[in-house]
């Protein structure tokens, strides 16, 4: 007598999984992400030299780099003014420290930072009026 509810011996016709049955999930969806595996997948394997290897969990991993950062970027330019300009993507990463030290990048028609410096706004401490009718 075959054991019940084992998971050993011959399957029966209806548990077989039809082509009906199966969900076509990707990539993307499995790992809970917006960004793209496969096409990442497909742009690191055209990078590499020598047909190197690139492993599955690489390209997952960079997506959701990309897709973190991309939402770190679009979080704090969309708390500025004006969320759609250069300049503001520009003053956001300027705005936070740990983004401004991991992206060291210029964004194109981003303008310049603003840039005063220290010497200049120390005050008026620092200088000294010549007195009137004093040593001369």
């Amino acid at each position: 007598m075959p054991p019940k509810g084992g998971k050993g011996g011959k399957s029966k016709v209806s548990e077989v999984p039809t082509a009906e049955s199966k969900v076509f999930q990707t990539r993307s969806a499995k790992a809970g992400l917006q960004f793209p595996v496969g096409r990442i997948h497909r742009y690191l394997k055209q990078r590499t030299q020598n047909n190197v290897r690139i492993g599955a969990k690489a390209a997952v991993y960079t997506s959701a780099i990309l897709e973190y950062l991309t939402a770190e970027v679009l979080e704090l330019a969309g708390s500025s003014r004006q969320a759609h300009h250069p300049a503001a993507f520009t003053a956001c990463n300027s705005g936070d420290e740990e983004l401004d030290t991991l992206v060291r990048a210029t964004i194109a028609g981003g303008g310049v930072l603003p840039f005063i410096h220290k010497s200049l706004t120390a005050g008026k401490a620092g200088l000294k009026k010549p007195e009137i009718g004093g040593p001369v």
